[in-house]
């Protein structure tokens, strides 16, 4: 904590009173975190405020975490504002590739629904309320149908995406360093750590095995990473000026 650096420590402070200021005014859920784009629930900002909401104290207590451990040590080698324009840039990619698998889901099932002759007002109706018509499974699968409502139904909240994001930069800077898992105190470098991790929510998030808990944004996370990726692999091919970002 002592090196802690100043952007880290503003992020920090924001997401904490963020998730306090949630219990004090619940409205906040509804308004702030991430609903589907086709939705009544969803706001333009979302994408951005997302990031600073949070489900549970464990939910947040292990972003800021990670975000200490890892977004430090980056900003001190890069600077406030690449640091900041890259956490970003992360959570906005992973809210994005995030929303897009939901479209996903939710237009498979639609589309099977409506080559079907139901009703496009009536789905959308008993999918505000929650509730679905029992006759639709004679097209429609369960997990599918469950698919369907939870890419529509389900905001997103979280840091993680940008959180994943800063792993892979850490992986780039620097590889060689050990890591390890909260519970499984065995060290790995981060070379090979972080792309197990991203695998691993990848698995999950494509067969609907969880193997870090329910109500996870699998595709949040690898989005991301991804985009964390393909921002590192640019800047290195293309040898970023790091003097264009001031301290």
């Amino acid at each position: 904590m002592n090196n802690m650096t100043d952007t880290v420590k503003q992020l920090l402070i924001i997401n904490v009173l963020f998730f306090i200021g949630s219990y004090f005014v619940p409205q906040a859920n509804e308004l702030l975190s991430l609903h589907y784009f086709e939705s009544d629930g969803f706001k333009f900002w979302q994408p951005i405020t997302h990031m600073f909401m949070h489900g549970s104290l464990m939910h947040i207590f292990f972003n800021m975490f990670a975000l200490v451990s890892f977004g430090s040590a980056l900003e001190h080698f890069w600077g406030a504002k690449k640091f900041l324009f890259f956490y970003l840039s992360c959570g906005i990619g992973a809210a994005l590739i995030h929303s897009g698998v939901n479209y996903y889901h939710f237009h498979d099932g639609l589309n099977v629904l409506l080559s079907h002759n139901v009703d496009k007002g009536q789905i959308i109706e008993l999918l505000n309320q929650g509730k679905y018509d029992t006759t639709w499974l004679e097209f429609i699968s369960q997990s599918e149908l469950e698919k369907m409502y939870s890419s529509y139904l389900t905001p997103a909240v979280g840091a993680s995406g940008a959180i994943y994001g800063l792993l892979v930069a850490f992986a780039f800077m620097f590889p060689n360093a050990e890591l390890m898992m909260m519970f499984i105190p065995v060290p790995v470098k981060a070379k090979y750590f972080v792309p197990v991790i991203v695998l691993l929510d990848l698995f999950s998030g494509v067969t609907g095995i969880s193997l870090f808990g329910g109500n996870i944004a699998h595709f949040a996370h690898v989005g991301g990473a991804l985009i964390g990726f393909i921002m590192m692999w640019y800047w290195k091919k293309n040898q970023f000026n790091q003097n264009r970002w001031d301290r």
